[in-house]
């Protein structure tokens, strides 16, 4: 079976800059509400068209590939 990204990337959608998939939101603007010490339920509220289970896929990529990067 393959696993869906949550994240996306397409030409026609801002630009190509990676969004989770099905919004028009940026990855990198729930990285900067992580940086700015917000909570994943904060930025929950502020784009509600993301679901807490693409944050959560997103996540648990991101540390499988940071893993794999340093095995």
């Amino acid at each position: 079976m393959m696993k869906v990204s949550p994240i996306s990337r397409d030409a026609n959608v801002m630009g190509g800059t990676p969004v989770f998939a099905g919004t028009r939101v940026p990855v990198q603007t729930f990285l900067d509400y992580l940086e700015a010490g917000d909570s994943i339920d904060e930025f929950l509220v502020g784009f509600p068209s993301v679901k807490r289970e693409q944050v959560i896929a997103f996540l648990e990529e991101a540390k499988d590939r940071l893993v794999a990067s340093v095995s």
